[in-house]
């Protein structure tokens, strides 16, 4: 089966990693597994750096991912295997909250709103790492208040009828994070929630909305 994936890579003259990731993906392109490689020097395409909010370098795109600094051959191959996996982007951003890359992940979603649902979704993983947990919770506290936020309450407001009631308590915080009056109607069935902490959570996040009612 011929190879679909595309990588897209910045590199920098000076820049002392940018050529091991260009040989790895040199290989890549050589034995087959990927389809095709682009090549941008930073300096010479500021612009092009800018279009796709490059900070640092090597940087690579390939498929939907968005990768940083030095990468292994097997890392790569990695994600190219699942540049075509809709359930991949919930490992890229467990990924990225690992290694403490929160702003990338933040501008990530800003940028592609509709792989939210891959961020909500780590809300039920009971298992996850601590970092996983914390940069969720971040990461939502700055996304709540996005444009384009209102437009997913309702995927958010799904996980308020989850199973494990942490699921339920962060979903209800979250929502009242929003500071959209709209969500009232969401929240007020977790007032007779079996959980006190989840009932504690949407009587304080309801009485915050409602005062900014008045």
């Amino acid at each position: 089966m011929p190879a679909k994936a595309h990588a897209l890579l910045f590199i920098a003259t000076c820049c002392q990693h940018c050529p091991m990731v260009l040989q790895s993906l040199s290989e890549l392109v050589k034995d087959g597994t990927l389809a095709q490689l682009e090549i941008i020097n930073l300096q010479q395409s500021p612009e092009m750096a800018r279009q796709y909010h490059v900070r640092s370098v090597p940087w690579v795109k390939i498929g939907p991912f968005e990768l940083t600094g030095v990468r292994s051959t097997g890392e790569l191959k990695q994600w190219i295997a699942r540049a075509d996996d809709p359930d991949a982007m919930g490992d890229y951003f467990s990924e990225l909250m690992t290694t403490g890359e929160l702003d990338t992940a933040r501008d990530f979603i800003d940028q592609h709103p509709e792989t939210l649902p891959a961020l909500l979704k780590l809300m039920t993983v009971e298992d996850s790492k601590l970092s996983i947990k914390v940069g969720v919770g971040a990461l939502m506290e700055d996304l709540t208040q996005a444009d384009w936020f209102d437009q997913h309450l309702e995927q958010l407001a799904q996980y308020l009828q989850h199973d494990d009631p942490r699921v339920r308590n962060d979903a209800a915080y979250y929502l009242g994070l929003t500071l959209n009056p709209g969500v009232i109607a969401y929240l007020e069935p977790l007032l007779q929630d079996r959980d006190e902490d989840v009932r504690t959570t949407a009587a304080e996040a309801i009485e915050e909305l409602r005062n900014r009612l008045q």
